[in-house]
């Protein structure tokens, strides 16, 4: 498995792997992620064009922006080391704490977070539609 810094170069790369990942009303285009990627403590990883996350760090606080891995590339642990290695990425510059969303019916991705030691901060109600919760999740960084 390689990893690497995604560059603003990157962006139809990461779109193709985010469309892949998500229903096609959610997908981000390529020119979403060249402007994500382009932000002010933003970094974004790519796992042998099958995986890719984007985060940002504000202050001493991260976050994930978004995170897919292609499907048929699934279970093969590209998600864990892009989430792992961006946890340690952050932590480096200073992040005590990397905070992300969840749909709280993606049973997969939160045995992956609970598996990395996030925990659930709070639920935000619709937070992907009507009746679709979100559920924010932390890890400290610091220990």
């Amino acid at each position: 498995m390689t990893l690497r810094a995604a560059t603003p170069e990157d962006a139809a790369l990461l779109a193709a792997i985010h469309a892949s990942a998500f229903p096609a009303h959610e997908a981000w285009d390529g020119k979403t992620m060249a402007t994500l990627l382009g932000m002010p403590g933003a970094l974004g990883l790519v796992a042998d064009e099958d995986g890719m996350i984007l985060l940002r760090l504000a202050a001493d606080e991260g976050e994930v922006l978004t995170f897919a891995v292609r499907p048929e590339a699934r279970r093969a642990g590209l998600g864990r080391a892009l989430l792992e290695t961006g946890m340690m990425l952050l932590a480096a510059q200073g992040a005590t704490a990397l905070l992300l969303e969840v749909a709280e019916e993606n049973a997969a991705a939160l045995a992956l977070y609970g598996a990395c030691g996030f925990t659930r901060a709070a639920t935000r109600r619709d937070y992907y539609g009507a009746g679709r919760h979100a559920l924010l999740l932390r890890v400290d960084l610091a220990a």
